[in-house]
């Protein structure tokens, strides 16, 4: 099997450093709240985690949460990962972002960060984020990273609610000065399980990334998508060329660090891959030799559609979708309308 189908190079890891957080976002995939989480790896895990990492690959790591500003000790985490040679990048929620903090994260290594914002209005983004008051202190913390010379994206969970509002929240992250618009199409997994009526339909969905596409094309920042893997084969579609998407990436050059060290395929798609205590922080064991990393990796396993279709390596269908759907992580795509031509 080619490179290609096989793709394990590890590219980006996420942690997830911390489940605290004081919003209460209606999709959140970790339920987070405002409280303590026994279990969350300590400063030396974390350490050793980074050490781990670095020892063989040198991936994006993404210092995640919950709120990752929460932890006392991030820019110390920040500054490990920075020094073995990962670019290091955070995604916090923006209250916590002052003048102090703005300027410990860019000392610390940190790269970018990334910071959400669900509508084009305090109205519709305060209602997604269950706290009055969430977008004002998300973009004041956007202002506190622009004064530190820190760059940033704004990350958008795409619902039922939000995907007319698409044009303007671009033209929002545009104006707030962002690099990149990333639109997160939503897993029904955690607290999102209760948002399936929100749920775009696979027709929206389509067109949803039909627009993005476009949109991409024209937009004076970066435009791109995340739990949208037949972003892909709709690039592919319209240029000729593969997609710079690179569909699903769980296991395939991706893999999720929980708050308590379980590492999985990605954070929607709750399947234990390994438990970094138990495997004595050995991250290149588990990533290359699980079952269902390995599984994830041959996609001609895959079943349904999945299986045969012509896009299926540079889509490969979202598998937490395909998992919260049939419980089945191999099985189809169920939000995508491509039907494939067979050879």
């Amino acid at each position: 099997m080619d490179h290609e189908k096989n793709n394990q190079d590890l590219r980006v890891v996420a942690w997830e450093t911390t489940r605290r957080c004081e919003l209460k976002c209606l999709h959140c995939r970790g339920s987070a709240r405002n409280q303590d989480y026994p279990g969350e790896l300590s400063t030396d895990e974390g350490f050793r985690l980074i050490d781990g990492i670095a020892s063989f690959a040198k991936p994006v790591l993404i210092l995640t949460g919950g709120e990752p500003m929460t932890r006392a000790d991030i820019y110390d985490l920040a500054s490990r990962a920075s020094g073995l040679g990962l670019r290091v990048v955070m995604a916090p929620c923006g209250p916590l972002i002052n003048k102090d903090t703005a300027g410990k994260i860019r000392q610390s290594g940190i790269q970018k960060i990334s910071i959400s914002l669900d509508g084009a209005s305090a109205v519709a983004h305060d209602a997604f984020r269950g706290v009055k008051g969430a977008f004002d202190s998300a973009v004041n913390g956007i202002q506190h990273a622009k004064d530190a010379g820190l760059e940033f994206q704004v990350n958008t969970t795409v619902t039922r609610n939000n995907v007319s509002e698409l044009p303007a929240i671009l033209e929002l992250a545009t104006n707030l000065g962002a690099v990149t618009l990333d639109l997160f199409f939503l897993v029904p997994t955690g607290r999102g399980t209760a948002l399936k009526q929100l749920e775009i339909s696979p027709e929206e969905y389509e067109k949803a990334l039909e627009w993005t596409a476009e949109a991409s094309k024209h937009s004076a920042i970066v435009v791109k998508t995340t739990c949208a893997p037949h972003f892909a084969r709709i690039q592919t579609q319209s240029t000729g060329k593969r997609g710079r998407a690179g569909g699903c990436m769980g296991g395939r050059g991706f893999a999720f660090v929980s708050h308590r060290g379980i590492v999985q395929p990605c954070g929607f798609l709750d399947l234990t891959c390994g438990d970094l205590r138990k495997e004595n922080f050995n991250f290149r064991k588990i990533y290359e030799e699980s079952a269902v990393f390995k599984n994830l990796r041959d996609v001609d396993s895959y079943t349904g559609k999945c299986g045969y279709c012509e896009y299926r390596y540079v889509c490969g269908g979202c598998r937490a979708r395909a998992y919260a759907k049939n419980g089945e992580y191999l099985a189809e795509e169920p939000s995508c309308t491509y039907v494939p031509q067979r050879s």
